[in-house]
């Protein structure tokens, strides 16, 4: 009987002991392939993040791994040996998925590290600047979650009317800088508030969401909108998410000035003036600025720019055929953009450098890919001097004549210029935080 138990007893260490070793050994290959990757990231330069991402608590986190399979975008966090790790930190691009589906909440989003600091507007609880009147919601404010952009933006309107508003008839209540996430919801909570206010958009709705691809995930977790409520959309893609505002705002008459550009803030009387670059001038009482961090696209600054054929973002790249077409940039975007153009049309991508960097491994073997297949025309150390209605002038760094290509379409993806100088002539104080965390909302 004892041979027997010393025998079962045996068996069942023999196999504990096998599961104990195969389940190591699968850990040891899983973090032996994310520490590959993370020494591909380091070379590529996407390791370190350039904006929002996840911080992790290594004395609060279980290694679950919820976080990396919720991940829409993949890659971004990993685990090795046992402890969580960031991968390619910098293609994070905020959604929260990883903090939702962390058990334990040791996941925060944190704009900034230790060494590279950002800079912010100084606002209170209330969202509003040192400029008494003037407030801030979502992502310039450090909030570049869309589910808490809508809850800044209905937040702040509601904050702004328990001070309370002296009517003038002859100004608006407020006006409303930015239709993104933060300012439909400051639009609809207005609308809710019976406020006389104006939105105003330099781009079109949606904001910074609007010039995401259209399959693009940009929310994964539900979230309530002013005069709408619950919204249950999980892994949402920019289509569904515009596809909901439109409607929303259409039923409540709310009117979103498009392809309105706000060019200064200024101080007057009673209120503020708020002037656009087509030359209007708009009165109030209160601005909320609800515009992203990215502020406006970056101008070459090249004669012929103005010209309708040159354009910063690329939507529906499938309707574009049989055209000639200069794509100006070397990060992700323009590279991006060149290959999602090449099957139907005559590319050259153009870039000032001699060699692109950052660019994710996907995007680079694409690109190699597609060169050596002659489908795009790369030109390394070129600029753009001039832009036809026909054709387009680039110096190639040589003694020679600008090269002069025939041209249908610019496309310019030379990076955004922040909005800090705005704010500064607006009277808004900005401070540089390092490793700034975002607030949690689970």
């Amino acid at each position: 009987m004892l041979l027997e138990e010393i025998i079962i007893y045996g068996v069942v260490f023999l196999f504990c002991f096998l599961i104990i070793y195969l389940y190591w050994r699968k850990e040891r290959k899983a973090s032996s392939l994310v520490s590959v990757k993370i020494e591909r990231a380091i070379q590529d330069g996407t390791f370190e993040p350039i904006s929002l991402h996840p911080l992790i608590d290594l004395n609060t986190c279980i290694k679950s791994g919820a976080c990396i399979e919720a991940c829409p975008e993949k890659d971004i966090l990993g685990i090795v040996n046992g402890k969580a790790t960031l991968i390619n930190a910098s293609q994070c691009i905020g959604h929260g998925a990883c903090f939702h589906a962390c058990p334990v909440e040791a996941i925060s989003l944190v704009i900034g590290t230790e060494k590279r600091g950002v800079d912010l507007p100084h606002i209170n609880q209330n969202f509003e600047t040192n400029v008494p009147g003037i407030y801030i919601a979502g992502e310039l404010g450090g909030m570049g979650l869309i589910k808490n952009s809508v809850e800044q933006g209905e937040a702040a309107v509601d904050n702004l009317v328990k001070t309370g508003i002296k009517k003038d008839s002859s100004m608006y209540d407020l006006i409303i800088v930015g239709a993104g996430p933060a300012g439909i919801s400051a639009s609809l909570t207005a609308k809710k508030h019976g406020l006389n206010f104006l939105t105003l958009e330099q781009d079109s709705l949606g904001g910074t969401v609007f010039n995401f691809p259209r399959t693009k995930i940009v929310m994964t977790a539900p979230m309530n909108l002013p005069l709408h409520g619950k919204v249950k959309l999980f892994d949402t893609s920019k289509t569904e998410l515009l596809d909901l505002w439109r409607p929303v705002l259409s039923k409540n008459n709310i009117t979103i000035r498009e392809n309105t550009k706000v060019e200064s803030i200024e101080m007057g009387v009673n209120g503020f003036h708020v002037r656009t670059l087509q030359g209007e001038d708009f009165e109030t009482k209160n601005v909320l600025l609800a515009i992203g961090r990215r502020g406006s696209p970056r101008k070459l600054g090249v004669p012929g720019e103005t010209l309708e054929k040159v354009t910063y973002k690329l939507l529906e790249p499938e309707n574009i055929q049989d055209k000639r077409i200069i794509v100006v940039g070397g990060g992700d975007s323009a590279v991006e953009a060149a290959l999602s153009l090449v099957a139907q049309n005559k590319v050259v991508l153009s870039y000032r450098s001699d060699a692109f960097s950052r660019l994710k491994p996907k995007n680079r073997e694409k690109l190699d890919a597609a060169v050596l297949q002659n489908q795009l025309t790369v030109m390394l150390k070129s600029n753009v001097t001039k832009i036809e209605v026909d054709r387009v002038l680039l110096n190639t760094g040589s003694d020679q004549d600008p090269v002069v290509l025939e041209n249908d379409l610019v496309f310019i993806f030379a990076g955004g210029e922040l909005p800090t100088q705005f704010l500064e002539k607006t009277g808004v104080k900005i401070t540089k935080r390092f490793g700034y965390t975002v607030k949690k909302h689970k």
